[in-house]
């Protein structure tokens, strides 16, 4: 049954180029390396319980599984080229392995990355995924290269993930907006950010020659940024006002609440970039052509850590840094 497993997973997600020399049905594959380039390498598990719920949907859960590691190579300005997915279910089932390469595939096929390998074993419920791609020589994106004085950028909204998880978790009559249809269209836009988000490729490779460090937002915006700051050795002042927040968050809850999602709460995967002040401009121009757009939510100065102040200038506490493992 394993073969069989190995074979829906590889009709799904088949997707030919020319880089491939050898592909899924040997030992390992054979992958040609653009000239010029340096690879970029990331992985990422997902495990039932701790990353999803026993019940997500399976197409939902494939398109997920690659998303987050697409939006790491994005996070460096990477072009995604290839991918592996190693499965563990707790007994053969075609029609979960089915609908998950289905997700997969979907996601893969609109970035142009080919399934070039993987494995399935029997053990509780995880998919994790390796992805592949590649930069020109000396341009990958990196958390260490912010400088004070530099400006702090986020794409997108923040916190959407972070509501629809609230929501699922506390069914309960949260939403503030008095129209049922518009309320339940809100909380599914939320969810779909949530089960299905969009990774940041064109905007990473846009902003190549522009940011002076980057890292996606997985863990929660100030955990994240936190990384970057420790990387680079600096602080990072944030506006609490600036933060990028959407309707359809707002539509659901106070603004307490809206601003705890978007300063801790992981699953965005959006990109928050630091970059000169004069480059703003042209963020914005790049990111246009790429389809994305970002809000400048702070700067960088001495210090250490990340601190978020009001629109009076008062330090706000922020308790919570975002999600971690092994957290005592």
């Amino acid at each position: 049954m394993e073969f069989e497993l190995i074979d829906a997973l590889h009709a799904r997600a088949k997707l030919r180029r020319g880089d491939v020399a050898l592909g899924i049905g040997d030992d390992a594959a054979v992958l040609d390396v653009p000239s010029g380039t340096q690879l970029v390498a990331c992985t990422d598990t997902m495990v039932a319980g701790v990353h999803f719920s026993e019940g997500t949907d399976a197409t939902d859960l494939g398109w997920k599984s690659l998303a987050v590691n697409l939006s790491d190579l994005a996070a460096m300005g990477a072009e995604p080229l290839w991918s592996l997915l190693a499965l563990t279910l707790p007994e053969a089932d075609p029609e979960f392995v089915d609908g998950l390469g289905r997700g997969f595939a979907e996601l893969a096929a609109r970035h142009g990355v080919a399934l070039v390998g993987g494995d399935t074993t029997q053990g509780p419920l995880s998919v994790t995924v390796t992805a592949l791609g590649t930069v020109p020589c000396g341009t990958a994106l990196t958390r260490g290269g912010a400088h004070v004085g530099d400006a702090v950028f986020v794409t997108g909204t923040l916190g959407d993930a972070a509501g629809a998880l609230r929501l699922i978790r506390d069914p309960g009559p949260v939403t503030r907006d008095p129209d049922k249809q518009a309320a339940l269209q809100s909380q599914s836009t939320l969810f779909q950010r949530m089960h299905r988000p969009e990774p940041r490729v064109a905007a990473g490779r846009a902003l190549r020659d522009i940011a002076s460090a980057c890292i996606d937002v997985s863990d929660g915006l100030l955990a994240d940024l936190g990384h970057v700051c420790t990387a680079s050795g600096v602080a990072a002042a944030l506006d609490a006002d600036a933060l990028p927040v959407s309707a359809e968050l707002r539509a659901q809850f106070d603004e307490a609440a809206c601003l705890g999602f978007a300063m801790t709460g992981g699953d965005d995967y959006e990109l928050c970039f630091t970059a000169p002040v004069e480059r703003e401009s042209a963020i914005e121009a790049a990111l246009a052509r790429a389809g994305c757009h970002a809000t400048r939510i702070g700067r960088i100065v001495a210090g250490v850590g990340v601190l978020v102040r009001d629109a009076s200038g008062d330090l706000i506490e922020t308790p919570n840094a975002g999600w971690e493992h092994f957290r005592q």
